[in-house]
Formats: C-alpha cells, structure tokens, sequence
C-alpha cells in the first residue's frame, strides 16, 4: 500500500477509463493526487473545459468516502517537459508528506505517455487502457451537436462517460461557450483536412513579436478562429521569400501599425527563441521565432488594429499574470519566458 499515489492527466472531458485508472490508484494507496493538466488555459477544442470543471465531472463520480481521500493539484501546461516536471514534484511535495511512498498511476497509451519515465523515485502502478475510448472521441462527437441534440450524438460512447460528465455536457451545450467552440472545431478540423494529402505531415513556420515599451506589452486579440478573441502577441506565418526577421516586422506592422523604423527595431531587440514544442498549436506542427524588443522609456509608438487582429492595447506587464486564461495557445508562457511573469517550479 501506497502512501500517495499520483495520477496525471488532462481529463477533457472525464470519461470511464479515466475513472478506471482513479479507482486504481485509490485501490492501491491511502490517498490521491489527482494532477489536472492544462490549468489556466483559455477554452478550445483541444482544452474545452477548466480546471475546475473538469474536477467536478470526477469528483462528482465517486462515492462521498472515496472523493474525501482524492485532493486535485492544478497543473498549467509549461510547453516544457523539465520545468512541468518540476513544478509537478514541487505541488505534489506541498500535499504529500517529504517521505511519502509515492506511485504513479498510468499507462503507456502513445508518445503522449512518455512522461510516466520522469519521475524517478516514484513507482509506476502500471494498468492496461481500459476499454478503446479516448476524450478526442468524445469531444469530436460532442461538437458535431447541437444543443438539443448532445445525448443522443453520444449515445453510442454514452456507456464510456459517468453521469457526472454526461450532465456536464448537455448543460454546457447551453451556455454560449459551446458555439463558440464548434465553430473552432469546425475550422482546425477544416484546416487539417486541406493538408491531409501532403506526403508528409507539415511543419509550419511563425513569428511572434513580444514589444515592449514603458513596462507595457503591445497585444492583439484574435479576430479570426482559432482563438477568436484571445488575447496574443501580434505575429503570423512567414512567407517565402522572407527571413524570420522580415516576417516579424511585417507581421507586427499588419496587425498593428506600430512601423518603427527598422534600425530602431534592431536597437532595441534584445533576444530570439524559439518554441518549438509539438503541442503548442492545434493547427499542427508549427515551431515560431519570438522577437523580444524593449523601446525602454521611449514614446509609446502609435498603433491601431488592423488585418488578423481585432483589437490592439498596450498592457501593462504587472496585470499579465492574470490575465494567464485569456490567452491564445503559449502566448501567455511566450510573455512569461521573455519578463518572468510567474514564480519559477
């Protein structure tokens, strides 16, 4: 018998095999850690529902004796396996005691599971998938509904879901968050298709341009799915005959109309990274090169919004942490990595 035992996943939404893999690790130890993954995240298809919601489905799933011993850790998405790793063992450490036998519940599903080998010094409960479901099913089903229709588009993997993520669906199909969302699903699904035929899955190319001025951060929202209306860095796809370079100043002049001259770009331009990880977009594989500039004390630059943006603001950096949810894709952990918005794991 365990002391703690930690199951870790995303849970969008809650589904029985996920519920299988929760009784084991109650079967196996005197109390749970349940690590919901993708905290903080603004909605979408991939990540339709809140941390909070997703914690009801399961905790609502369980007997009354069973939920007492289940305590759900809050997990952001750092699109970075050593510095999520680390802030998992840090919140985990801060619930279990510091000489806890600790297991870890799982199984090895596809390369998505690879995290299961990070954690040394915990031991792997292993347990084999239960049963041919996944939550991608589900949501597929889900947002090819209509509202009155929820139940019965899910008949057929209504026997893989508690009653708890049932119910949560068909009153989440009220509220207007759920159109919104079909319609996203609609577009990447769209989106996907038209490269379904190339030879090779693809890879594509962004920039980003994280500008800075008086402590303020220059942002856009999203006026075109996916991520209508969130918030983001101004930025786009390169093109062609472009360097990365010359692709962010015109991306930040489309969207903007912020058209410094470039040698007061380049003065100001303090580092290159690249973000890189193969979840962070839901468009597919795409690696972007974000440009971090510093206008110092300068003069706000003038701006108003324009071609992909919708709307256009300098924020300043001390009001970004909370805004962590409103958020397109990794732009908030993109900010984070450039002005240390949050407290390192």
């Amino acid at each position: 018998m365990y002391d703690t035992a930690i199951y870790i996943g995303r849970f969008e939404p809650v589904h029985n095999g996920h519920m299988a893999l929760l009784q084991r690790a109650l079967d196996s130890a005197r109390n749970v850690i349940v690590v919901m993954g993708s905290a903080w995240q603004a909605r979408s298809p991939k990540n339709p529902f809140t941390c909070h919601e997703r914690a009801d489905m399961m905790l609502e799933a369980l007997t009354e004796t069973d939920r007492a011993r289940v305590q759900v850790l809050p997990m952001r998405d750092y699109y970075n396996e050593a510095l999520w790793v680390q802030a998992v063992r840090k919140g985990v450490g801060q619930i279990a005691a510091a000489d806890a036998h600790v297991g870890l519940v799982g199984h090895f599903k596809d390369a998505t599971s690879s995290y299961l080998s990070a954690f040394p010094g915990w031991e792997l409960i292993h347990v084999e998938r239960q049963g041919r479901i996944d939550a991608t099913a589900i949501r597929d089903a889900y947002f090819g509904a209509t509202p009155g229709t929820v139940r019965a588009r899910l008949s057929d993997l209504a026997s893989q879901m508690p009653e708890s993520t049932l119910g949560f669906l068909e009153r989440f199909a009220q509220t207007p968050c759920y159109p919104a969302l079909q319609e996203e699903w609609r577009m990447l699904r769209g989106y996907r298709e038209a490269w379904a035929a190339a030879p090779y899955p693809p890879v594509f190319v962004t920039v980003d341009a994280v500008l800075r001025c008086q402590n303020h951060v220059l942002l856009i929202r999203r006026a075109h799915a996916p991520g209508k209306g969130q918030r983001a860095v101004p930025g786009g796809f390169i093109e062609q005959r472009e360097t990365v370079w010359q692709s962010c100043l015109r991306e930040l002049a489309e969207e903007t109309h912020c058209e410094l001259p470039e040698s007061h770009m380049r003065d100001a331009l303090q580092s290159v990274a690249v973000f890189d990880h193969p979840d962070r977009s839901q468009r597919g594989r795409t690696i972007t090169h974000a440009h971090y500039f510093d206008l110092g004390d300068a003069p706000f630059p003038a701006v108003r919004a324009d071609d992909d943006a919708m709307q256009v603001e300098w924020v300043p950096v001390e009001k970004l942490a909370a805004m962590e949810e409103e958020f397109f894709e990794d732009h908030f952990h993109m900010l984070d990595h450039f002005l240390v918005l949050t407290t390192p794991p």
